[in-house]
């Protein structure tokens, strides 16, 4: 058995590479072991988002608070609020983040295949996250 007890790990800034606007990144768990699962609870403020990207294995979502926006490649932006669990199957082209106006947060799950969770692709336009 393992505890990792709250605040035992930094917050991060996204990255600018992976992420337009303001966006903390609170490691939840990494895989040990044998697994190949992590998480991690990620804020977005408003406007904030994730660039275009895939997960090998797939990806799922927890919006926690705040309201957010979802996309997949080809289709519509989708808003997303408190208690609503998003998947992306493995090899989806989508992004994630904040609506304009509110913050949102959401716990990120997904499983690494050989060391990798997350391939990252060009940034959303302010035009693609307009809709």
């Amino acid at each position: 058995m393992n505890i990792q007890r709250n605040g035992s790990q930094p917050s991060v800034q996204g990255p600018a590479d992976w992420f337009t606007g303001t966006v903390r990144i609170d490691p939840l768990f990494q895989p040990q072991d044998t697994a190949r699962t992590a998480g991690a609870c990620v804020t977005f403020e408003p406007g904030a988002r994730t660039a275009w990207h895939t997960h090998p294995l797939g990806q799922t979502l927890i919006v926690v608070s705040g309201c957010g926006r979802v996309q997949r490649e080809g289709g519509s932006i989708e808003e997303i609020r408190p208690g609503d669990v998003v998947w992306f199957p493995p090899g989806e082209r989508h992004w994630h983040g904040a609506s304009p106006t509110t913050a949102m947060t959401h716990i990120a799950i997904q499983e690494l295949l050989d060391g990798k969770a997350v391939d990252w692709l060009e940034h959303v336009s302010d035009e693609e996250y307009r809709g």
